[in-house]
């Protein structure tokens, strides 16, 4: 790869915080892409003396506060995308920061987890049956995530009249059990192509306060996926509206009742790709950057 100075590329962050994750990837993709002869910098979103113009690129890494700040997250990006090319696109960010795109997924043919949507002030239904996670459309990192039994409903219903009051929508989903036997697989995607993959295992354990801090990404591992992983998570990237050009995408996908994969997130604002397990994808992700410029 070979970039003249004049190549400038944002690498956008958010601010340090006790609720924010420490991103181990910025300092290694940095030093690549200064490496490589681009001029690069790690921004935060939303800082106001920040010229997103002045960017050849503004590539969205890890604003892992933008879950509750969404509105504000989205504004954000609309307004940077008009002034400089932003990845992924402003409107890409705006579907794919309320997880009910889920129903579209799945209205396209798509294996999704089975979900329901209970806005505020729609009567409160959860499943008599079997374990269920309660978790926000607008979340990140499992924040205001958690696992609840039949018996546990008034816990459930105290955590839905919470979320209602602060404005989310919450999800309800079955728990699903292949999680605690196969992991979580996340597909990673870098200029088209897949980059890597990694499994971890289950986040949510049985009786964690909602509200309690989760460790994200328990026993993270590589991973080969099957050919099976393979084309759900490309069902589902094509699935997007528009089909829009995505310089990355993670597509996170569990076994499901019938031990076939189904996705559980698709990934399009600000995946982790976990770079610190597969470091010999940082010059990968770099020269894909750097080629998105050119375009």
């Amino acid at each position: 790869m070979s970039r003249t100075a004049a190549t400038r590329v944002a690498l956008v962050t958010c601010r340090p915080g006790p609720e924010v994750a420490v991103d181990r990837d910025m300092p290694g993709l940095v030093e690549e892409l200064r490496a490589a002869g681009a001029e690069a910098d790690a921004v935060h979103w939303d800082d106001a003396d920040v010229d997103w113009a002045s960017y050849d690129l503004a590539v969205i890494r890890s604003t892992w506060d933008y879950s509750w700040r969404a509105e504000e997250f989205t504004a954000w990006a609309e307004r940077c995308g008009a002034v400089t090319r932003l990845a992924n696109p402003a409107d890409v960010v705006r579907w794919n920061a309320d997880k009910r795109y889920l129903g579209e997924l799945a209205a396209a043919g798509v294996p999704v987890v089975p979900t329901r949507y209970l806005a505020p002030g729609d009567a409160v239904e959860l499943p008599e049956d079997r374990e269920y996670v309660v978790k926000p459309t607008s979340g990140a990192g499992a924040r205001f995530a958690a696992r609840y039994t039949p018996g546990e409903h008034a816990t459930a219903v105290r955590q839905l009249a919470r979320m209602h009051a602060e404005g989310f929508t919450a999800m309800v989903q079955p728990y699903v059990r292949g999680i605690d036997v196969s992991g979580e697989r996340a597909l990673q995607f870098f200029g088209g192509r897949l980059l890597h993959a990694s499994r971890k295992g289950a986040v949510l354990a049985p009786g964690t306060p909602y509200d309690e801090r989760k460790v994200a990404h328990p026993g993270l591992e590589r991973w080969t996926p099957t050919p099976a992983e393979l084309a759900v998570a490309e069902r589902a990237l094509a699935a997007v509206p528009g089909a829009p050009e995505l310089l990355y995408a993670r597509v996170d996908l569990v076994d499901g009742e019938d031990g076939r994969p189904c996705v559980m997130e698709l990934e399009l604002v600000e995946p982790n790709l976990f770079l610190d397990l597969h470091t010999g994808s940082v010059p990968r992700v770099a020269e894909a950057i750097l080629a998105a410029v050119g375009e």
